[in-house]
């Protein structure tokens, strides 16, 4: 995961780790004598809300060093570097958790996509396409955005590269009525996955999230149990505002799994750890780049290294 929060466009990032040493926290000699500075502690909470930890997970992240140093388990540079890591990694594997797919034993497994505009759902799509087709699984792709100009045409791009077979319809048709063809087809051609796009919708617009309903209800009818993954796709350069758009998608339908997109591009990598507890759903996916290859399948420890580093 080395390319993770390092870059911001093409201007490199300091390290989340370095900005802390720049506040002096790692001040041996005083954390040898028995704690850190409140000032210091300050300046890290400081730090962790600047590179969107939340303020829930903040408080928490130091409080738990705080306690460390104070009972003299923290008595180095490094012992503080990694407490702060262990205690990330530990809010990642809080709740729910399992970053692996949960397809069914009996094909075709659904697995719904949602999210706002711009957050890279059909990119995403076609990345996942293309690694499910590398395991040897046959893939059907419903192009349910009928909304977005091009979004259909991108799909079928998708799926020519990827050897995926799609369905589609008319641009402005029922996003809901595609979703549940692309089943039927599933089912007819014995696919092992569909993968149902969806419009991006902002969070607020209650016309449209009542739509997303719809879709899930009429994929629920066709198949039960589906969808068996319902993946919120959020862009991991807006902040704060990430973990909103995951309380009202959620507060929608159910939210099983997220991925976090154009990590490649943000040194504020803590958003992934807020979301996470804001809605109490695993982080499934990473993506760090355009490339088919470059969505990584979420390791807990592997990012909280890298967040640390």
């Amino acid at each position: 995961m080395s390319r993770i929060v390092k870059r911001a466009g093409d201007v490199p990032q300091r390290s989340l780790w370095a900005r802390i040493k720049d506040v002096a926290l790692m001040d041996v000699a005083v954390i040898a004598r028995g704690g850190v500075r409140e000032g210091s502690l300050e300046q890290l909470e400081q730090l962790l809300l600047e590179a969107d930890f939340g303020v829930p997970v903040t408080l928490r992240l130091v409080d738990e060093v705080s306690r460390l140093a104070q009972r003299g388990i923290v008595k180095s540079e490094a012992e503080f570097q990694e407490a702060l890591r262990a205690a990330i990694e530990s809010a990642l594997r809080a709740g729910r958790s399992d970053p692996g797919l949960a397809l069914p034993a009996t094909a075709p497994a659904v697995i719904l996509v949602i999210g706002v505009n711009g957050a890279g759902k059909t990119t995403f799509i076609g990345k996942l396409a293309q690694r499910l087709r590398g395991e040897g699984r046959s893939v059907v792709l419903a192009a349910g955005d009928t909304f977005r100009a091009g979004a259909i045409d991108q799909l079928r791009v998708w799926a020519e590269r990827t050897g995926a077979d799609i369905v589609a319809s008319a641009p402005g048709a029922d996003p809901a009525a595609v979703a549940f063809h692309g089943i039927d087809a599933a089912v007819t051609r014995g696919a092992d996955v569909v993968i149902v796009d969806t419009a991006g919708r902002l969070h607020t617009s209650a016309g449209l999230m009542d739509e997303l309903k719809k879709v899930a209800r009429v994929i629920a009818r066709r198949l039960p149990g589906a969808p068996h993954e319902t993946l919120l796709v959020l862009d991991g350069t807006i902040g704060q505002n990430a973990v909103q758009q995951a309380k009202e998608f959620s507060a929608a339908v159910p939210v099983t799994g997220l991925v976090v997109t154009k990590l490649d591009g943000t040194a504020r990598g803590g958003v992934v750890v807020a979301v996470h507890e804001a809605i109490d759903a695993p982080v499934k996916f990473l993506g760090v780049g355009e490339q088919a290859a470059d969505l990584v399948p979420f390791d807990a420890a592997a990012f909280s290294r890298e967040l640390i580093s």
